[in-house]
């Protein structure tokens, strides 16, 4: 009974762990893991002057625009500050974030500027062409010199009355110069004082010729060279800086039918007016409705007359010097052209575009209504984008034609503001005969896109400096990893130990800081010192001198790709970059240079780390020589830098030649700069033991006699009892000389012994 009694007591148990066992065999109830708060992006936005999320109004799709150049003269580093910001954030905005970013950018190719410039070009060029006699230049230059000495006078600006001063000195100068070399009668001096004389008066006498003559340049052609030449420079000089070019180009000239429309439905909204020939926008009006507002960007600048007009441009005063605007504050949409000045027709008669209009129209032509992104540098808020602005929003009536204006920062030379008017510039064609296009982004990635940037020699070893750190990492990463190219496949996987696993922490938390630097108003700043950490820290692990320690290539290859990724996500490297900066040398080579040449640079490097290994053996001092002077002398002329380690193998590294000539001299010089340090340190010991030697052969009771400039008695042991006026020597001071007579009487006994010995 009982026997029976446990077997159903065991049935039952049994049934019920299979019943648990089926009841595990459907799927757990999943829970995903708690939300990590992620940073976004935010991007500092001018018309709220804060960092704002981040919200295209397509998705993943951006419309921006950007305002280009007025192309009529060379670009400079002011231009090379706004595109090479602007490209780092496409870059950043498309390849980091994985935007789908359409970049619109316009030309300037209808303007006072170029239409100043090009009728004071073409007015030279005929002046030059007629030859005139010496004494007719000198009349004009007269009259060049007056009118140089009334702006000065006029000018209340000090940067440009110290600009005006300059000029007119160099003028001056340059008359004097003639009247010197006519005075020699020598035809050779007067030629040359001659064309020194129109080289520095080209553009005050141009000037001066377009005031009298400008009126009389009819031919419209006049008014297209200068802009489509200086165009074309200006794309050289982006594509030389590794700017991307936009996707879509406007030119102003190709869109004045467009810009007609454009002003007439402004008008037809009664937000405009036509005035002797002329458009202006009502500003007041505009200002007045519920939906507007205007100098969104800048109100405390609303009606500031001066900045207004600088807007206007220097030839945009009416007919007769009446101007027809019927407040201060209104500004031109459509200009009525005088004499001098290029036209086309329109409905308030023949004219061109005021500066304004043009990118409303072009920017709203591609895409529409409302724009994510609106870029262009500081200087442009008020009036150039506070107008945009206003006519847009006054031709679709809304109150969103800009969602987001970027604004990248001054910059300024040396500490100095820069300023072609003020002929106190640098051209880009300049800066890139002095530091590479990728150091000059590297300076500019170094400091915020919005803020001042001073280009300055400081500022460009700093880059320089942060290139260098960074190569010498790539290079050390290349060499390791080559050498674990050449192991079995099973032998290139290390057991991760404590110190890779703390340095892959620290790449970790590196990337995360990255990421967050990028996310808080594209900080490229805080993300390059990020990466220079995260390469000092790799440099640590490196370093690492345990006998059983030996450095993960695999780790480090992983850390220089997403270094070189980075990189080139902010446009410091080619597309094609693999690890590291590719060589200057194989930048237009159909093939892998270095994949091509360092097997035969390594069996090189391999065979003189055995005769070197030998020759310390042996002590062969000739044959070290030798290998010495191939690494020191022979190799970096082909662009190969050896780094001997106390065990082989060698590091084998290739740099660009130029690059390690550079270290050669370098270091020579400071070879020789140690050995001159040692000479002078031989010599300044030789003559202070020749001094001390003098000085022991001096009898004590000589020694005070020659200084007759400080006493005027002395005792009969030599000790001096008067002073140069003739006043006793005090007895504290008897005491300080006895002390010092006592000492040279040991010195001088130690010099009698000497003798005495040698002898």
């Amino acid at each position: 009974m009982i026997a029976n009694l446990r077997l159903f007591v065991s049935v039952l148990s049994s049934a019920a762990q299979r019943r648990h066992i089926m009841a595990k065999r459907t799927q757990p109830k999943w829970e995903p893991p708690s939300k990590t708060p992620v940073p976004v992006l935010k991007l500092y936005n001018s018309l709220t002057r804060q960092k704002e999320e981040f919200i295209p109004q397509g998705g993943k799709k951006v419309t921006w625009y950007s305002c280009g150049p007025t192309v009529y003269d060379a670009s400079h580093m002011g231009h090379a500050r706004s595109y090479i910001s602007f490209d780092i954030l496409r870059r950043v905005l498309s390849d980091y974030f994985k935007y789908d970013v359409q970049y619109v950018m316009n030309i300037t190719d209808i303007d006072d500027k170029i239409i100043k410039r090009a009728r004071q070009h073409y007015l030279f060029g005929q002046y030059l062409e007629k030859e005139h006699k010496l004494p007719q230049i000198l009349e004009d230059v007269d009259a060049v010199v007056k009118k140089l000495k009334g702006n000065i006078q006029n000018t209340t600006d000090p940067d440009k009355k110290t600009m005006l001063d300059q000029m007119l000195s160099r003028v001056e100068l340059a008359v004097g110069e003639v009247e010197s070399a006519v005075k020699s009668g020598d035809q050779n001096k007067i030629i040359s004082a001659r064309e020194l004389l129109l080289n520095v008066a080209k553009d005050p006498l141009s000037d001066w010729l377009d005031g009298s003559l400008g009126s009389s340049v009819t031919d419209n052609s006049i008014f297209n060279e200068l802009p489509r030449h200086w165009e074309s420079e200006f794309h050289k000089d982006m594509d030389s800086l590794n700017v991307l070019r936009p996707n879509v180009l406007t030119r102003v000239s190709e869109y004045v039918p467009e810009i007609v429309d454009y002003i007439q439905k402004i008008i037809d909204r009664g937000l405009a007016y036509e005035a002797g020939g002329s458009v202006y926008f009502d500003v007041a009006k505009f200002d007045a409705q519920a939906n507007h507002h205007y100098a969104k960007l800048v109100p405390e600048a609303f009606g500031d007359e001066k900045q207004l007009q600088e807007g206007e441009g220097d030839l945009s005063v009416g007919n007769d010097g009446i101007n027809e605007k019927r407040s201060a504050t209104d500004f031109a949409l459509w200009k009525k052209s005088k004499a001098g000045e290029p036209v086309w027709d329109s409905p308030w008669g023949k004219g061109r575009p005021g500066w304004h209009i043009e990118c409303s129209v072009m920017a709203s032509a591609i895409m529409g209504s409302s724009i994510d992104i609106h870029t262009g540098g500081v200087d442009l808020k008020f009036p150039h984008h506070d107008n945009e602005l206003a006519q847009s929003e006054a031709y679709f009536d809304n109150d969103c034609w800009i969602r987001y204006f970027l604004h990248s920062g001054h910059l300024t030379i040396s500490g100095c503001k820069m300023s072609k008017s003020l002929k106190n510039f640098v051209t880009i064609q300049d800066a890139l005969k002095k530091h590479s296009a990728r150091q000059l982004r590297l300076a500019f990635l170094l400091h915020s896109w919005k803020d001042t940037l001073d280009y300055s020699e400081n500022t460009m070893e700093v880059a320089i400096t942060y290139e260098r750190m960074l190569n010498e990492f790539f290079l050390n990463v290349k060499d390791l990893s080559r050498n674990v190219g050449q192991q079995t496949t099973n032998d290139s996987f290390q057991k991760w130990s404590s110190k890779e696993l703390e340095l892959n922490q620290k790449f970790s938390e590196a990337k995360d800081l990255v990421h967050s630097f990028l996310c808080d108003n594209v900080d490229t700043a805080g993300a390059l010192k990020a990466l220079r950490d995260l390469v000092s820290t790799c440099n640590l692990y490196l370093g690492d001198k345990s006998p059983d320690f030996s450095a993960n290539a695999l780790l480090l290859r992983d850390i220089a790709s997403y270094i070189t990724g980075m990189l080139r996500t902010f446009g410091a490297l080619s597309s094609d970059s693999t690890i590291g900066f590719p060589l200057a040398s194989a930048s237009s080579s159909g093939f892998d240079l270095e994949e091509t040449v360092m097997p035969y640079v390594r069996i090189l490097a391999e065979f003189r780390d055995g005769v070197r290994t030998q020759a310390r053996e042996t002590k062969d001092v000739e044959i070290l020589k030798q290998c010495d002077n191939l690494r020191d002398n022979i190799l970096p002329t082909v662009g190969v830098r050896l780094e001997d380690r106390e065990v082989p193998p060698a590091r084998v590294k290739l740099v660009d030649k130029e690059t390690l000539l550079k270290e050669r001299e370098a270091k020579q010089k400071l070879e020789e700069a140690k050995a001159a340090e040692k000479e002078r340190k031989k010599n300044e010991l030789a003559q202070a033991a020749a001094l001390k030697e003098a000085k022991r052969k001096i009898a004590p009771n000589e020694m005070f006699l020659p200084e007759t400039d400080k006493y005027s008695k002395f005792d009969e042991n030599g000790l001096p009892t008067h002073d140069n006026t003739g006043k006793e020597i005090s007895k504290g001071q008897q005491k300080k000389l006895q002390k010092l007579q006592a000492t040279q009487a040991k010195l001088h006994e130690e010099y009698l012994a000497s003798i005495k010995s040698s002898s």
